[in-house]
């Protein structure tokens, strides 16, 4: 079942539409951001079919679209909620853990930085390496267009962009293989992973 992901489009494109409900989270602040992240169609079942589970820690949620994570069109969206920004968007304290329930081996991905102008996502993976590494490539970062939108009476300006492609780095889908104990070839070189709207906020200026 895992070799289905030879046949399956772009994992983190942090995709068109990702619509999930800010739960709970605090007001948005300058200098804050927010990421709506969406796993591509098959993904999460086929994952689940090698006993394979994604699932976040700290400032972060999650659910499921569709029937079940087991179901073909099920997706995983996850709601990374306002943290503080310094580096790129860098999300501290919201973790994404891959989880292989067959042998309870796991890869934790640890405050990932997405830096739009570069086109990739960072992130410390503590499995692998003591320093962030280059988690994901965003395929279509040359097309990403910013949308602003300005709230006076807040004095908050919004940045948003919508529909970043994000696909496994190259050469690390088999290192991700290896961590989690899969068969080797069961991850493509270069996996379109996922979709994401990444928002960024900035106080507007009194003249």
């Amino acid at each position: 079942m895992v070799k289905k992901f030879i046949g399956l489009a772009l994992l983190i494109s942090m995709t068109s539409g990702v619509i999930a409900t800010p739960a709970l989270a605090d007001a948005a602040k300058p200098g804050q951001s927010m990421t709506h992240m969406k796993t591509e169609k098959g993904i999460s079942s086929t994952l689940e079919a090698a006993g394979v589970v994604l699932y976040v820690q700290g400032g972060a949620t999650a659910a499921v679209m569709g029937d079940s994570i087991a179901s073909a069109e099920g997706q995983v969206v996850f709601h990374i909620p306002v943290t503080g920004t310094k580096t790129g968007v860098e999300h501290t304290g919201s973790n994404i853990v891959i989880f292989n329930t067959a042998n309870n081996s796991q890869i934790l991905i640890k405050n990932p930085v997405i830096d739009l102008k570069a086109g990739i996502v960072k992130a410390v993976i503590p499995q692998a390496s003591a320093d962030a590494i280059t988690l994901f490539t965003i395929t279509n970062a040359k097309d990403l267009r910013a949308k602003v939108t300005n709230d006076k009476k807040a004095k908050l300006r919004t940045t948003a962009y919508e529909g970043a492609k994000l696909a496994l780095a190259p050469g690390l889908a088999a290192s991700i293989s290896s961590l989690l104990g899969l068969p080797v070839g069961s991850l493509p070189d270069e996996l379109a992973f996922a979709s994401a709207n990444v928002s960024l906020y900035s106080a507007i200026k009194s003249r």
